[in-house]
């Protein structure tokens, strides 16, 4: 009993004195406190410029940054140092002409990120196109680039053309753009590392059958899934020549190149356009916006709107439903989800189930007068601004990030989707539609005091399974270029995150001349596809579907990999199917039982029937901690119940014995 006091008096002590027990306490206190955005600063980007690229450029699987300097000639690579929770310069180059975009990619499949540099002079038709290699040891050969065939000014896309999961290139030259036959031109990835002085492109005329069109400039082209066979195709925004902006869209049909699916007119004053999967039914959706005018020197757009076109598309098969229908196919099936509709479509008018169009007043009522930023005219020439899309609440829904300006200045605002209800943005008077959109109030307190924001994208900061955001800003207020805001707030859900390796080093390890090994995990490329059946807490199954990479062009600022929330489940991933762009009769993979909350790294096969490779890597959450003193209070206290009902049962056993030892059989007197 007085042992028992005393252990009672010291834990006691403890709680009364936290400062105390907090040299025991065995998990490191949070970073960040506070159920809010929380402005974290600069993370070591204190240089003036801006960043143009995001990619691994180590293989860490932590995403690095490359900066643009002020001078416009700067490149930096600025590597994620976990321990000191910062980004910290590594390698610096000095490009000859002024940069305008710069495309990280593994263009020689060495594993490891070379940088396509796009540079020239705006008063030029052309582009100048180079490629810097990356070193094995690290850097990039500043010394030895690939200086490429030129392309016009419309900015040349990545995509595997193909199906060799090396990165080709699509887009124009300053010749094929007034062609009267094929505009179209491809820069084939003919990389040959066992030969030396092996060109790394060749100019040839491009795999796509039918009416090419004239690309815009600037564009949204895009490399996604469209039709929903996990097989990327070619979305591409194009000009008439007298301003009217169209666009068309090419299936990817393996070996028999691309064919042209569907071509159709853009609504007036449409800016740029992003994609996808909005109202989570496995097919992916289009969100732009459209101002009345915009002003050519603050980049300011009046009168704008948000506008989402749906992909119509077959829907997941309801529990009891069979995918035909008196033999035409009518459903998805979960458990076969890439099966390609050639009937899918967009339209540009209609009900709020075909298309949904809503002003930017709808959102900020209490405004005066706001407008949208849809230009970055501090750059030269501008830079088209998107809405950034990304799932910052883990609910398995898009939501939406972009610069509103007013009066008092340019200011992010994050804008949540929220079931349709009466007076929600994007709902009908009635309170019907797919999504309705809540500009977010509570908590945002750090990005409503940024008066000088310019441009803003979704990133994940040390890979912890939430997007945070970062805020371009113009520097007047001497607060630096760069703003990060650590999304701090709780969210009971889950996500999971996927990247799809080129096949570099025949997906293995990569080998240095002087007997080093590293891991390819830094060279994902654009054009996979991620489709997914998940259930929620009630057992309704739905559906969702992720791009990877889909646009690179104008400083799109988009991840290497895939993120997606799960929302709220108490299950694994049924079904995980993972497409590729490799010309083989199945170009997918379907992985059943897909851990939450963790990485996926997908490494495909070349060859017909061969296994792909694939490694799940966990990321614990914030309650592990207090789950393990959980389950070890617990069982403590299990033990010590055990413990007394065994010393009780034994003490009980001692006392009967000795009652039967003591008994005295008068019979056998």
């Amino acid at each position: 009993m007085r042992l028992w006091r005393c252990r009672s008096l010291h834990l006691i002590s403890l709680l009364a004195f936290p400062a105390t027990s907090s040299a025991i306490w065995p998990f490191e206190p949070k970073r960040f406190s506070g159920n809010a955005l929380i402005t974290a600063g600069s993370m070591g980007l204190t240089d003036p410029g801006r960043v143009v690229a995001f990619g691994d450029f180590n293989g860490d699987q932590f995403l690095d940054v490359l900066m643009l300097g002020n001078d416009r000639r700067t490149l930096s690579v600025y590597l994620w140092n976990h321990e000191e929770y910062a980004f910290q310069r590594s390698f610096t180059m000095k490009h000859s002409n002024d940069v305008y975009n710069v495309v990280p990619g593994d263009f020689t499949h060495s594993g490891k990120l070379d940088l396509l540099v796009m540079s020239g002079s705006w008063a030029s038709a052309s582009l100048d196109l180079s490629v810097y290699p990356a070193l094995v040891d690290g850097g990039l050969d500043v010394k030895n680039p690939f200086l490429i065939d030129s392309s016009s000014q419309s900015q040349p896309i990545p995509l595997d053309l193909n199906g060799d999961m090396k990165i080709d290139l699509l887009g124009m030259t300053p010749s094929s753009q007034h062609s009267s036959g094929d505009t179209f031109q491809t820069w084939k990835n003919v990389w040959n590392a066992s030969q030396p002085h092996s060109p790394l492109f060749e100019l040839t005329d491009s795999p796509f059958h039918g009416t090419q069109c004239t690309i815009s400039n600037p564009h949204s082209n895009a490399v996604v899934d469209l039709d929903g066979d996990c097989l990327a195709d070619v979305f591409l925004v194009c000009d008439n020549g007298n301003g009217v902006k169209y666009f068309q869209i090419w299936i990817n049909n393996k070996d028999n190149g691309f064919s042209l699916a569907h071509q159709g007119s853009l609504p007036s004053g449409i800016q740029s356009i992003t994609f996808a999967d909005i109202d989570r039914d496995g097919t992916i959706d289009m969100v732009f916006t459209t101002c009345n005018s915009v002003s050519g020197s603050t980049g300011v757009g009046s009168n704008c709107y948000i506008n989402i076109a749906f992909n119509q598309q077959l829907p997941l098969c309801a529990a009891s439903q069979t995918p035909f229908s008196k033999g035409v196919r009518i459903c998805r099936p979960p458990d076969n989800l890439c099966v390609a509709d050639p009937g899918f479509k967009f339209e540009f008018s209609g009900n709020s189930n075909v298309f949904v169009r809503f002003p930017i007043t709808a959102l900020f009522p209490d405004e005066n007068s706001p407008s949208l930023l849809v230009q970055d005219t501090t750059f030269s020439p501008s830079i088209p601004i998107s809405v950034k899309l990304g799932d910052a609440n883990l609910d398995g829904f898009p939501d939406i990030l972009l610069v509103m300006s007013t009066s008092h200045g340019r200011t992010p605002k994050l804008i949540y989707s929220v079931p349709c209800a009466r007076g929600k943005a994007g709902c009908d008077q009635d309170g019907n539609g797919k999504r309705g959109w809540q500009v977010a109030t509570k908590g945002v307190e750090s990005l409503d005091k940024v008066k000088d924001a310019r441009g803003v994208s979704f990133v994940d900061i040390d890979e912890d399974g939430t997007l945070d955001l970062m805020v371009h800003r113009t520097g007047d207020s001497g607060e630096g270029n760069v703003l990060f805001v650590q999304n701090n707030f709780y969210y009971d859900a889950f996500f999971l995150k996927a990247i799809v390796l080129n096949g570099a080093c025949n997906n293995g390890w990569c080998y240095t001349p002087d007997g080093g090994q590293y891991h390819p995990f830094g060279v994902s490329y654009s054009g996979a596809s991620y489709k997914y059946t998940v259930l929620d807490l009630s057992g309704r199954r739905s559906a969702a579907q992720v791009g990877q990479l889909p646009q690179t062009s104008y400083h799109a600022l988009q991840s290497p990999y895939s993120f997606f929330g799960l929302g709220r489940t108490n299950n694994y991933i049924e079904n995980l199917f993972v497409g590729s762009t490799i010309h083989l009769e199945t170009h997918y993979i379907n992985m059943e039982g897909v851990i939450p909350n963790s990485k996926v790294v997908i490494l495909p096969s070349a060859n017909e029937g061969e296994a792909w490779k694939r490694e799940l890597f966990l990321r614990p959450g914030d309650w592990i901690p207090w789950v393990t003193v959980t389950v070890v209070a617990g069982t403590a206290i299990l033990a010590i119940i055990v413990l007394v009902l065994h010393l009780n049962e034994k003490r009980e056993d001692e006392l009967e014995r000795r009652r039967a030892s003591h008994h005295i059989n008068f019979d056998a007197l």
